[in-house]
């Protein structure tokens, strides 16, 4: 019967080959067309920034022509506080100001490809301005934003082309707040593709550099911002920061960063890779070359207007007596987690700080952190990646890949029964990837999504208890610096365990540059081992050599809704570490 039924089909094999043969063809012309479409979306939106920022000098000409005497080098070497004071007297004017930023703007991106577009709405508000009383804290005051805060017009990219040619309908709530208090957002700037990563790279506006060395990340995800700071295009700017997106490129930068409590200033319309995540808590932050910038910013963004704006926030107002106080402080510190061994230069920074915090009268108690592991892989990582990285691939789906994060899509990609058995493979070798792959299977149900639930504020409550045991005010910690080479972020993920441990337990964190890189430690770091000698190990000796005279940065931690209190002890690191520069020279 089946040789019958053979012989029946036989002349039509011919049709059915050539079926199959057309409908494969069919398959891969699809691809091809699909693949070649992404492509001219990627150009144009390519050729639509280099536009904008014609736009951009062209303003900028435009007001230099009205006023060209003005001299841009006494503008930006102001501090915030100073242009703003200049601004309301009035000795400053804001088309001067404005399009001083937006020429030094433009030279730090052609260096470094840190704007991705120009928001032509400043124009207009700065005319606003003009027929308005010198009110709001930051009158006049050019500021710079990261990709993913919602400007009306403009799209908000997160570097992903579905998100290309998709203008908001209108401005976040801090954008709105920002320019009822006289600001004028002017630029937004490059992150990673995906906001998921501590480089700054994206198929779409490619790499942002590092303005002490181009072999180096600018760190992510709020790189663009960082870069544009701390080479002089922007005097403040805001980021978000889930894992360490906000201290990270801080860092980095050698500037300072502060990520707030996460409902302290207003996240709507703020765009998030990986929305409805409740374990690792996002933050809208400040970003700025100095503390006392960071806390005008926060004064002026924590008012009535954002209030009522979003009344999700707490009306919290911002205590000016916390953040002026000069009362001792006690203080936690810790040299390492025990997860990830700090580089030389890491552990010099926290050493230091607290020799000059001691001198200074304050009070520094060792802290030994809970359970640290635990924290980072069961409750971090799994949180983050609770859907088994679904909602994270989603994102990239009929996209390219860029280079710096092949490595992190690939590990996401791998389904959840091949992570648990790489795991378990991999587990007499190197135990700590071997967790690390095991909690990127995310849960099993919503059952078990609940109990990480619990089983994270169960943890929050056990730090809490250890801190308040020590009776501490602040807690000095390391913070993974100074700058990796490009493309090496996304072969460390883990590298966030400094960071992304204060997400989990939502307390106010931000970054002070402390000291650079020395030759010492450059010679040290060529024996750095690590605690697990395993390739991440290997991986963190490779990805921060070469880096003599960059930046390193503490963190500065303080609990919940105390971020004036992290403010002062932030202020008081860098006024004694200023105070050693000059000693030193």
């Amino acid at each position: 019967m089946l040789a019958e039924s053979l012989e029946h089909l036989q002349p039509r094999l011919p049709l059915l080959g050539a079926l199959v043969a057309v409908g494969a063809a069919g398959l891969l012309t699809a691809h091809w067309l699909g693949r070649r479409r992404v492509r001219q979306r990627l150009q144009e939106a390519r050729d639509r920034r280099e536009t904008a920022l014609q736009h951009l000098q062209t303003a900028a000409l435009h007001l230099g022509q009205q006023n060209p005497a003005v001299s841009a080098g006494s503008i930006l070497s102001l501090s915030l506080q100073d242009l703003a004071q200049k601004l309301r007297e009035a000795s400053l004017s804001p088309e001067d100001v404005l399009r001083t930023y937006m020429e030094k703007a433009l030279q730090v991106t052609r260096e470094l490809n840190c704007v991705t577009d120009y928001l032509q709405e400043c124009e207009a508000q700065l005319r606003r301005l003009r027929g308005q009383d010198r009110r709001g804290l930051l009158y006049g005051v050019p500021v710079s934003l990261k990709d993913n805060f919602n400007c009306k017009g403009h799209d908000s990219t997160l570097g992903l082309q579905q998100n290309l040619f998709c203008p908001v309908p209108e401005d976040c709530v801090v954008v709105q707040v920002l320019k009822a208090q006289g600001a004028i957002p002017f630029v937004k700037t490059n992150i990673p593709q995906s906001l998921l990563s501590y480089d700054c790279s994206n198929v779409i506006f490619g790499q942002t550099l590092n303005p002490w060395n181009h072999e180096k990340t600018s760190g992510g995800s709020s790189g663009g911002e960082a870069a544009l700071i701390a080479g002089g295009g922007s005097v403040l700017g805001l980021g978000t920061d889930i894992g360490g997106s906000i201290r990270f490129p801080g860092a980095f930068c050698g500037i300072c960063s502060l990520k707030p409590t996460g409902n302290r200033l207003s996240r709507q319309g703020v765009k998030s890779s990986l929305m409805g995540q409740k374990t690792v808590t996002a933050a809208v932050g400040p970003m700025a070359r100095d503390v006392d910038s960071l806390a005008l910013c926060m004064k002026a963004l924590l008012c009535d207007h954002m209030f009522r704006l979003d009344p999700t926030v707490p009306p919290i107002p911002f205590r000016d007596e916390v953040y002026d106080s000069t009362s001792p402080l006690r203080i936690g510190y810790y040299e390492t987690d025990g997860f990830m061994m700090p580089v030389p230069s890491m552990r010099r920074a926290i050493l230091e700080t607290k020799q000059l915090l001691e001198a200074a009268g304050h009070t520094l108690v060792p802290f030994t952190l809970p359970r640290l592991d635990y924290a980072v892989l069961e409750l971090a990582m799994r949180g983050l990646a609770a859907d088994g990285g679904s909602t994270f691939l989603k994102a990239f789906k009929g996209d390219f890949v860029d280079p710096t994060l092949k490595s992190q899509i690939l590990l996401f990609k791998l389904p959840g029964w091949l992570k648990r058995l790489l795991s378990i493979v991999l587990r007499p070798l190197y135990p700590r990837i071997a967790k690390s792959l095991k909690n990127l299977a995310g849960v099993s149900s919503v059952q078990d999504l609940w109990l990480q639930h619990v089983e994270a504020t169960e943890y929050c409550h056990e730090f809490i208890t250890e801190w308040n045991k020590l009776e501490l005010d602040v807690m000095l910690c390391p913070l993974l610096s100074p700058a990796q080479k490009i493309g090496y972020p996304g072969k460390l993920f883990a590298g966030i365990c400094y960071t992304v441990l204060y997400n989990l337990l939502n307390f106010p964190a931000g970054v002070v540059p402390v000291t650079t890189v020395t030759e010492k430690d450059e010679r040290e770091l060529k024996h750095h081992q690590g605690y697990y000698k395993d390739p991440w190990d290997k991986q963190i000796v490779k990805a921060m050599e070469g880096g003599v005279g960059l930046p390193v940065a503490v963190q500065c931690v303080a609990l919940p809704w105390q971020e004036e209190l992290c403010l002062r002890f932030m202020k008081e690191v860098e006024r004694l570490t200023q105070q050693k520069r000059k000693k030193d020279f």
